[in-house]
């Protein structure tokens, strides 16, 4: 039956239509000989967001649409939701463009466009484009031009209001045209007093002047705003009330003398006079206020015959008094949450009024409309409020908004890879959220801003969050003075941004290689070290003939059968990784290979590979370590090559899966790799034993290695006592490893502690070879060898014992010293002695491993904490203690190293770092291992430490670079990836080519008299001259940036040494001004 009445519906015929419309329309209007004209295509004056706006609605009700857009605007989004879009305005700056009216009606004309819709700001209460759309036979969808113009002058306007009996704030009944005009009103009122654009709104022209000193500069700025916002710098001026509310009242009106009101909105919540949140209905009004505000504007609506949407505005005084300001003849910014609130879709009922239609024939009647639930508009934009909400540029390189049940997003230009420009408003998106009251729409709208991410340009979620958790605006209490007189709003929560910033590091790095500071100037040595001679034929029969032939079994007895000691050569590893930084190329080993190979045949081992070996070769020497296994490996083919591995976490820094463990060990013993000296550095024995396993199933020979701290000899520090080794001792022999190894990396083993360690192991375990390795920071390395040597180990480290019971030639070891003396001159800029001069015994209290001591004293200096080094020692100490006493080798060495400067870098004690554990943002190593991602520590977690810090699990990035792109005029690149899943790019600015390349010079900070520019924006004017006298707070010059102007103040006295820009310069963030001296 439906479809049957709606066929015959569909087939009458216009006149039939008019004629229904007619008879409905007489039943409630007087009568008037007026004709429903349909609208078959709209064009929207106007750009971003409110342009799809218009262009959604205009499709819901089958009318075609146009847009228009500027030069600047031929990527934006408004330009491709409509069905056809046109230029306009070409050669005419950004904002000129959409105020060219013949443009605009043009390209109507030429289209066959019926109906033209403003949208808000630009054009939108100009009378001159209403009365030029309706000349050219276009409709104008808004009031008509009469009333725009009666509207639009403020003046007028407010005499229509008192008409009406309407109360106003004391202002001017006329534009003032000079500042003479607004020195005689401030002499009459006082100040505080408001300048506002006579033909405008938005906050453009609009400036508050508290005291008589102010008022030049702020007519002339709010002068120059209006003339480039809405293209007439005409002002009034008003007396200023004091912390009001600002309510406004939503109209609609027809064409037959109906007007209704869609009750009321809060939009108190201001800054620089611009809305940032809005809010329906207003909170706490009283119901007899709520109606005197209605009544008034609806009279004002009559008194003008205003048909189509406006919104008359009001100031609320603290007494409940309230004051007409002004009417926008327009559509509103927050038209959106009255929508929400009475269901009534305010841009159909545009359209509809537009075509003649009445509104009760739309079903909008007063006593209809009611109020359901709460709704609140947050305007998002690209803003810094860190920086006083200057405006910020760039490339949106993520965008991923909010949604959800009671979510509504209006947006134009939000989407990965927009551009944001300074020509045009911040406003990026419109978050509007409902619910049943204020607090469920707060929750609503809170979750919704949670969920954005927006990177590559500042936003003002954070505050905006700020905004929605304070007490004040859930308790619906809010005025105009909110923002100012809540400084808590800018404690803003820093914004993580981890994976934008790993994927800007991984670009720099694809763009320019890796850059490594060095905190040093030495230079590498000329001259070449020179290779001792090498005998002609095979190298002599090694250790490694013994493993080849009698397995590692029968390896680990030869060992342990052999009368004296043996030593290890960590020179091809340990050793450069210490002294060098591991920079040490596999081109300087292979020449001093074949010398080992033939005078240190003997050699219990050479140890080679690790986790720095595969971090370096990759990261900085641009070499493969897996060729220098090889390549070394057929240089030396009778010396056994040892490595280390650290458990679960092979050469890495966190676990592994099992299987890529045991593939990388079969892979390693296939290109050479013979002894895997497997650690972890927590002695967590799940970790090593999972090393073990995978080593032994290679068929390496396993070394299990017992990472060494505290002190076994002093029973005061019983954590890691004799009896603890002893036990960790029998497990891992007990698990079948072949030789044990006392790994002791901060040197701390005392001859004493040595004495009673191995003393002990070798009774316990005496056919285990026991294999010392120590680090030499306190100067006691050589001692503490000898002491464990007598008490029954049998591997020391090569150049500690090499006088004793060694069968080592000296002579070929001075050789051997010589080649590496004069090669370590090749490598002076990454010399630990360049910032080290000698070992130092505070070792023992700080306990840093010996690698790592040189390493981060180097790093220190990197950082520029050279000069705090003995602070980060102190510190190293009190973060070993935070973190639980840990055992310090790789990677729980670098966990407390990072802590330890992370402290020193906050200027933080242990004792703050405790209290503020919740709201500190630790290094990611930190966290990963409270996590639990490198296996536990001896002892457990440190409480409540642990407890305190905020540990998110789940987070993984899957990264897989893509290509690079072309050069482009700002001398950057694109760098593409994929990020989980999802295609991201990065700009990277590539250093080479830009010093081919001319740029604005920037200001430097550090650099006294250096002026730059607080934000991207254009030169409007430029107030001084090159040698003139300036004091310190004078203007400058003055800045435009989306629509604001702000006055760049000198920030001393002084003399304008050099200017840099013109009037209409257009300059970047930091781009140099001017010089003063």
């Amino acid at each position: 039956m439906l479809l049957q009445v709606g066929g015959k519906r569909s087939a009458l015929g216009l006149l039939a239509i008019r004629r229904v419309w007619s008879m409905t329309r007489s039943a409630h209007t007087a009568p008037q000989t007026l004709e429903y004209k349909p609208i078959k295509k709209v064009m929207v004056a106007n750009r971003g967001e409110i342009a799809i706006r218009v262009f959604r609605a205009c499709t819901e009700l089958g009318i075609r649409t146009v847009a228009v857009y500027s030069e600047q605007d031929t990527g934006q989004m408004h330009r491709q939701k409509a069905d056809e879009a046109y230029l306009i305005g070409k050669g005419l700056p950004p904002v000129a463009a959409y105020l060219h009216i013949p443009d605009i009606i043009k390209v109507a004309k030429e289209n066959d466009v019926d109906a033209i819709h403003p949208g808000y700001g630009f054009l939108s209460e100009r009378a001159d484009f209403a009365q030029a759309c309706v000349d050219a036979g276009v409709r104008f969808i808004g009031p008509t031009p009469d009333v725009v113009r009666k509207m639009g002058d403020k003046i007028e306007a407010r005499s229509i209001a008192i008409s009406a009996g309407v109360p106003v704030v004391p202002g001017t009944d006329a534009p003032i045209s000079s500042l003479q005009e607004a020195q005689e009103f401030s002499n009459s009122y006082g100040f505080p007093i408001i300048f506002k654009a006579a033909y405008g709104g938005g906050g453009r022209g609009m400036r508050v002047v508290r005291e008589y000193e102010e008022l030049d500069e702020n007519y002339q700025r709010a002068y120059s705003e209006a003339l480039a916002a809405f293209g007439n710098g005409a002002l009034f001026v008003e007396k200023f009330i004091e912390k009001p509310r600002h309510i406004e009242v939503q109209i609609l009106g027809d064409k037959y003398g109906n007007v209704i009101h869609l009750y009321e909105r809060d939009c108190s919540i201001q800054r620089r006079h611009q809305k940032v949140v809005e809010i329906a209905p207003a909170t706490q009004l009283d119901p007899h206020l709520r109606d005197r505000l209605t009544a008034d504007s609806v009279n004002l609506a009559r008194q003008v015959g205003y048909e189509n949407a406006g919104t008359v505005e009001f100031l609320v005084d603290k007494h409940g008094k309230h004051y007409f300001i002004e009417v926008n003849s327009r559509l509103q910014v927050e038209h959106t949450v009255t929508e929400e609130i009475t269901d009534v879709d305010l841009v159909h009922s545009q359209l509809r009024v537009c075509e003649g239609r009445s509104l009760p024939e739309l079903g909008l009647k007063q006593d209809k409309i009611r109020i359901n639930g709460y709704a609140i508009q947050c305007r998002v934009t690209t803003e810094d409020p860190a920086r006083g909400f200057q405006p910020d540029t760039g490339r949106l390189e993520v965008f991923r908004s909010g949604e959800g049940m009671g979510i509504r997003l209006d947006s134009a230009s939000a989407f990965q890879g927009a551009v944001i420009s300074p020509h045009y408003d911040s406003l990026l998106v419109k978050v509007i959220a409902s619910g049943k009251d204020l607090p469920a729409a707060s929750a609503k709208m809170s979750r919704a801003l949670a969920e954005f991410r927006v990177r590559g340009v500042k936003t003002n979620i954070p505050f905006l969050q700020n905004v929605l958790s304070n007490n004040q605006f859930l308790n619906g209490t809010v005025d105009t003075q909110f923002i100012d007189e809540n400084p808590d709003l800018f404690n803003l929560k820093p914004v993580q941004n981890r994976a934008q910033k790993l994927l800007h590091y991984l670009g720099h790095v694809m763009v320019n290689g890796p850059t490594t500071p060095i905190p040093v100037k030495a230079k590498p040595s000329p001259i070449d070290p020179v290779i001792p001679p090498v005998p002609l034929g095979e190298p002599p029969v090694g250790f490694r003939d013994v493993l080849l032939r009698e397995g590692p079994d029968g390896f680990a007895k030869a060992v342990r059968a052999h009368q004296g000691l043996l030593l290890m050569d960590t020179t091809f590893r340990d050793a450069h990784q210490s002294l060098l930084a591991t920079r040490v190329r596999t081109h300087d080993l292979k020449r001093i290979a074949p010398f080992v190979a033939h005078s240190f045949s003997n050699l219990f081992s050479v140890e080679n590979w690790g986790g720095a070996t595969f971090d370096v070769a990759m990261r900085f020497l641009c070499e493969c370590p897996w060729k220098r296994l090889q390549e070394l490996r057929a240089l030396m083919p009778n010396v056994p090559f040892q490595m280390l591995l650290r458990g679960a976490n092979a050469v890495g820094y966190t676990n592994y899966p099992d299987n890529a463990v045991f593939k990388f060990c079969e892979v390693a013993k296939e290109n050479g790799m013979d002894i895997f000296r497997v650690f972890d550095s927590l002695n967590y024995l799940p970790n090593m034993l999972l090393g073990m396993e995978a080593a032994g199933a290679a068929g390496g020979v396993v070394e299990a290695a017992i990472s060494y701290t505290g002190d076994v000899s002093d029973p005061m520090r019983q954590k890691y006592s004799l009896d603890y080794y002893l036990k960790l001792a029998d497990e891992l022999v007990k698990a079948g490893t072949h030789i044990l190894c006392i790994k002791d990396m901060a040197g701390l083993l005392k001859p004493d502690s040595g004495r009673l360690l191995v003393g002990a192991l070798r009774d316990r375990f005496p056919n285990v070879p026991i294999h010392v390795h120590t680090h030499d920071t306190a100067g006691a390395g050589v001692a503490a060898m000898l002491a464990c040597a007598e008490a029954g180990t049998i591997c020391p480290t090569m150049g500690h014992c090499v006088t004793c019971r060694c069968s080592i030639s000296l002579e070929k070891v001075f050789d051997y010293s010589e080649y590496w003396e004069v090669t370590r001159g090749l490598y002076a800029p990454f010399d630990c002695t360049a910032t080290m001069k000698s070992g130092n015994a505070d070792v023992y209290e700080n306990e840093i491993p010996g690698g790592q001591y040189t390493n981060l004293h180097f790093q220190a200096h990197s950082m520029g904490l050279g000069n705090k080094f003995k602070e980060v020692k102190k510190a190293y100490v009190e973060a070993n203690k935070l973190l639980g006493d840990l055992i310090k080798v790789t990677p729980s060495s670098k966990i407390v190293g990072d802590l330890a400067q992370f402290m020193v870098q906050n200027a933080l004690t242990r004792a703050e770092v405790e209290e503020r554990a919740d709201e500190l943002s630790f290094p990611l190593s930190v966290v990963e291992f409270l996590q639990g991602h490198i296996g536990i520590p001896h002892g457990g977690f440190p409480e409540p430490f642990r407890s305190k810090v905020e540990l998110e699990r789940g987070k993984t990035l899957h990264i897989k670079a893509l290509a690079l792109g072309d050069l482009n005029k700002a001398g950057q690149r694109e760098v593409f990836f994929e990020l989980n899943g999802q295609l991201r790019s990065v700009l990277v600015k590539d250093t080479v080519a830009m010093k081919e390349m001319h740029f604005h010079p920037k200001a430097l900070k550090d650099v006294r008299g250096q002026i730059g520019a607080p934000m991207p924006g254009k030169v409007v004017e430029v107030k001084v001259k090159q040698g003139q006298q300036v004091e310190k707070g004078q203007p400058l010059c003055v800045l435009s940036a989306m629509k604001m102007e702000t006055v760049v103040n000198s920030p001393l006295s002084g003399t304008v040494a050099k200017i840099y820009v013109t009037a209409d310069s257009t300059l970047e963030g930091d781009d140099l001004i001017l010089e003063e001296e």
